[in-house]
């Protein structure tokens, strides 16, 4: 069973690289983004996409992680509150 889940694991991270590579061949065209008046040279269209996917898989887990703490602290808190009011 331990082997077969490597098995699907490798080959779902095969699949993924394989869907990045066709993304990145098929989108060859330049674009030139313009933002808040900053302009970036033009790259093909699969360099900007894939930043910002990267960026967005960076960043999501730290959000979540901050989400999580936020309401263990919050927990917590009505927790001392509830104690300190039985009292």
């Amino acid at each position: 069973m331990r082997n077969l889940n490597r098995v699907l694991v490798v080959l779902l991270v095969l699949l993924l690289a394989a869907v990045v590579m066709f993304f990145v061949l098929e989108n060859q065209q330049e674009v030139s983004l313009v933002m808040f008046g900053w302009s970036a040279p033009a790259l093909p269209v699969a360099v900007p996409v894939l930043a910002a996917l990267l960026a967005g898989l960076a960043i999501g887990p730290l959000l979540g992680f901050y989400g999580v703490r936020r309401s263990k602290r919050r927990m917590s808190a009505s927790a001392r509150q509830a104690l300190v009011g039985g009292n």
